[in-house]
Formats: C-alpha cells, structure tokens, sequence
C-alpha cells in the first residue's frame, strides 16, 4: 500500500476510534460508571501482565486468521457470513484427526495433519455455500447463516454422541487430548509459536495475492463490476468459489487452532463468536490487509480486559461488546462521510 494512502486511512481509524470512546464515554457517564477506572481495568486487565497479554494474543491470532480470509470474499463483494460454521468445522476435522493420534507415538505428524483438516474442513464448509451462491442463486448471507446452524447441531451431535466423554455427555466437551497433542508453546506467554507463524503468514500471503498476483486483480475486478469483467473474460463463478475456498481455509486453521493450542479439546463454543467479530474487524479496518490486525489486537484487548470489570467494578462485561458496535458503527459513518467528500470532489470537477 502507498506510505500516503496508509496514512490516510491512520489517520480515519484514529478518528474513529477518538469517536468510539466520546460514545463509550458517554454511556458510562449516563450509567453513573466511573469511567477512568473502566478504562483502567480493561488496559489492566488485558496488557497488565504478560499472562493477560497471552490471552491477548491467543485471542488475536484466530481473529486476524479469520479477518484475513473475509478479505477475500469482500474483495469480491461477498457477504462471506459463513466464517463462523467454518472455523466450527476446521475444529471438528482437526478433531477427527487427533482421535486418531491419541494413542500413537507420532504426534507431530497428527498435529501436521490436524492443521491440513482444520483447512480441508473450513474450506469444504465454505465452498458449500459458495457453491449454493453460484449455482443455486442462494444468497451468500442465508447460505453461511444456515450453515453456520449445521455446524453448531454437528458439534452438539458429536459431544453428546460418538465422541462423548467416557461415562459422561456434557457441554463441557469432548475429552481433553493428551499434552503430547498440544502444539508446543512459550513459556513466558504460554503461546503457541505455530500460532503466531500462522496469523503472520496469513497477513502477508493475502497482502501478497491481492497486490501482486492475477488472482488478487480478478477479484477486485469482479467485486467491481462483475458484467465488465465477464465481457474481459474473467467468468465471476470460479473466483467467487476461489475467494471462499481462501476465506475457509484461514478460518479452518482459526478452528484447528481453538482445539490444539486453546481449549486441547472440542467444545461447543469452540469458535468463541470470532468468526462474527472477525466481520467487525475488517469492517472497522475499512477492508484493509495491514489495519485489520491492528484492530483484531485492539478487539482482543477488549475481550480479555473487560473480563475485569465484573470483579472490579461490579460492570457487565458486555461493555466490550457496546464498544465493538460503537466502533462499527462510527467506521461505517465514517466511509459515508469518506465516500459524501468525493461525491462533492467529483462534482466540483466537472463544474
């Protein structure tokens, strides 16, 4: 991206955000909240020790996956609200393969294996419905919302039946994996190295094919104009399922990683809504490859420092969550603001 352009869209996201906090300010003023103090313990409770920034971390490395592969689909103007099924099923087919590996000696290779499934999974579950958009004129939105539904009734079916703990079904999950199929992690932070390799690789491969290669320009074409670009020869049916195969993938390793670095087992809230918020991230981003994860950090630090404000302040914790919608909220009033300035450019011009 151009130094200038980068700038341009710095210097958006920290008005956004200087907006969020007015109306975050607000609500707590009206509340009768102190509201110093519930900054202090969200910043406290998500970068006050280095354990709470291993939460941080573990919480950002599944967003940015996901954010990474939504930019895809909305590159080729897809509404890819899928991802969240698709980081359920990266986690059920890296599931299937560790069962396998629990009483093996060869543990790196099922957990190889593992992270090829959670893509194999994801990928699967998104070409369904890009598949159901092209062929059967399904709208993305319904496709990803109802199979988002499929996914979750599959992992409740596999807890409470073939894969139920010995003796016990119970919503905690299947049975926790021994430590040798856990991906290997820091000390200091308790994260996985793999983790974090992966979230990087993510950010720079899709910076890469979308600046760089054919796919990345046929994308954009196609989200563009998609007439103009059937009449180029670029058929928009193939790339569409392309960039949900791409966005899948991503969000399989997100789901591969939940079970192997995370939770060690299958739960049913295995994807902890991040396919969901990773929708906010990119929006907030304004669909950006390099912003997008410093927001997903921002929205992590959320998620883990307003775990605090219960204990502290006797506050709900789904503050969080009125800032994450603030923060939408005032992005997108931001691109209309954006999009109104060059509106008045353009007719300037031509008068």
């Amino acid at each position: 991206m151009k130094p200038k352009l980068l700038l341009r869209y710095s210097k958006e996201l920290i008005l956004t955000l200087a907006v969020v906090f007015l109306f975050t300010t607000i609500i707590l003023l009206v509340t009768g909240a102190p509201v110093l103090a519930v900054y202090y313990h969200i910043f406290k409770g998500s970068l006050g020790s280095w354990a709470k920034f291993g939460h941080v971390i573990k919480t950002w490395i599944p967003l940015t996956l996901c954010a990474c592969g939504l930019l895809y689909t909305f590159r080729i103007g897809l509404w890819n609200i899928g991802v969240e099924g698709q980081v359920m099923m990266g986690a059920i087919f890296a599931t299937a393969v560790l069962r396998f590996g629990v009483e093996s000696h060869f543990s790196e290779l099922y957990l190889f294996l593992s992270i090829l499934a959670g893509i194999a999974g994801g990928a699967i579950w998104a070409l369904i419905a890009g598949y159901l958009k092209t062929a059967g004129g399904v709208n993305e939105i319904f496709a990803g919302l109802g199979l988002n539904f499929v996914a979750q009734a599959i992992i409740l079916w596999l807890i409470f039946g073939p894969w139920k703990r010995p003796g016990i079904a119970s919503m905690s999950g299947t049975e926790l994996f021994p430590k040798a199929l856990w991906l290997p992690s820091t000390f200091l932070l308790r994260i996985s190295p793999i983790g974090i390799f992966s979230a990087f690789a993510a950010i720079i491969l899709t910076a890469l094919m979308l600046r760089y290669t054919r796919i990345g320009l046929c994308l954009k074409a196609v989200g563009n104009n998609p007439k103009a670009a059937y009449l180029f020869g670029v058929k928009p049916q193939p790339y569409m399922l392309l960039a949900m195969i791409f966005a899948g993938g991503f969000s399989g390793v997100a789901g591969c990683l939940q079970v192997t670095d995370v939770y060690h087992r299958l739960l049913p809230a295995i994807s902890s809504n991040y396919g969901y918020l990773a929708l906010l991230v990119v929006m907030l981003g304004n669909f950006n490859v390099w912003i997008s994860p410093a927001v997903a950090f921002f929205f992590a630090c959320l998620n883990i420092g307003s775990v605090q404000l219960p204990m502290m302040l006797q506050l709900d914790s789904s503050l969080s969550g009125v800032i994450q919608g603030a923060s939408v909220l005032a992005a997108l009033g931001m691109q209309a603001w954006r999009m109104r300035i060059r509106s008045n450019e353009v007719g300037a011009f031509y008068e």
